[in-house]
């Protein structure tokens, strides 16, 4: 049988966290943050990172790995992602996955290359230049760029040819390398859960968490990073939380517009994420009315699993 990995899904600020730390007091276990945020240094208390205590009680990856200004990505996280959960069950330990970003969960459950399929502009792209310039002239393409897929195929393959180069161009990889990941995929065996609120209490939480963010010194945090030199218009820091502080700092806003629209957008964010979560039927949905719930829920995790 396949070695299980637990993966726990759910929009912002329904106590994946929280529910993941419980787990933790059961069952041995490293956690894996799904967040395209918590990545980055400096970017604490908008991104709801957990406790240092939390941290130093429980083994947490991808969690202050980057700077402001670098660049990541979903494929990337694919990869390290596979090759942490087979350290970690080598350690003896159970992965646990825990993040609302929608894409990086789904890339590691399915892989990038069934996740992001197709580009159409790209595609369409590709085939003018076939109209125009032969299929030898995509297959010099590809030879620039994979050169081992290439070897593999032939200049009439037009279309094997194109779809190699839309995949590198969607995801930086080879499709031959995507093929060998998949087979780590395949290794795996991945159990979703989700959280589920009621609507009325989550957004509840939302407004009380921006609350706590404001008193814990969210608006001292954005002028740090900014004094620090890292540009305000860096991917990093164009989200929700941190552009309305920005817009606060620059004049745009006042203090109170400015975490009236934070509520709010993390409100929209939070609808989104379901929108998304809801669309994978493989996702086992705990109903929760308070975080009381929670121990029960984590019995319930540690009964699938076994």
């Amino acid at each position: 049988m396949e070695p299980k990995v637990i993966v726990i899904a759910g929009p912002t600020c329904s106590g994946k966290t929280k529910l993941s730390l419980n787990l933790a007091k059961k069952i041995n276990i490293e956690i894996i943050s799904a967040d395209s945020r918590q990545l980055y240094k400096y970017l604490d208390i908008g991104t709801a990172k957990p406790s240092s205590e939390d941290m130093n009680n429980v083994k947490h990856h991808f969690i202050d790995i980057l700077f402001p200004d670098e660049e990541y990505n979903v494929s990337r996280f694919e990869t390290e992602a596979l090759s942490l959960i087979g350290e970690i069950i080598n350690r003896g330990k159970i992965p646990v996955v825990i993040g609302g970003s929608g894409l990086y969960i789904k890339a590691l459950v399915d892989g990038i290359f069934n996740t992001v399929e197709t580009d159409a502009e790209y595609r369409a792209e590709l085939f003018e230049k076939r109209q125009k310039f032969g299929n030898e002239f995509l297959y010099d393409e590809l030879k620039k760029i994979d050169e081992e897929t290439a070897s593999k195929m032939l200049p009439q393959n037009w279309k094997r040819v194109i779809r190699a180069l839309e995949v590198f161009h969607l995801t930086g990889k080879s499709i031959r390398q995507h093929h060998s990941e998949q087979l780590m995929h395949n290794n795996y065996t991945f159990t979703q859960f989700g959280l589920d609120w009621e609507r009325k209490i989550l957004y509840q939480h939302i407004e009380k968490r921006v609350d706590e963010m404001i008193n814990s010194g969210l608006v001292e945090e954005v002028r740090t990073v900014l004094e620090k030199g890292y540009d305000k218009t860096l991917n990093s820091l164009n989200t929700v939380g941190y552009k309305e502080i920005i817009s606060y700092l620059d004049g745009t806003y006042s203090l109170d517009r400015a975490v009236e629209l934070i509520k709010r957008n993390t409100r929209r964010y939070a609808k989104r994420q379901l929108t998304w979560f809801r669309a994978d039927d493989r996702i086992k949905w705990f109903k929760i009315n308070s975080e009381d719930d929670f121990d029960v829920i984590s019995n319930e995790i540690i009964k699938y699993y076994y």
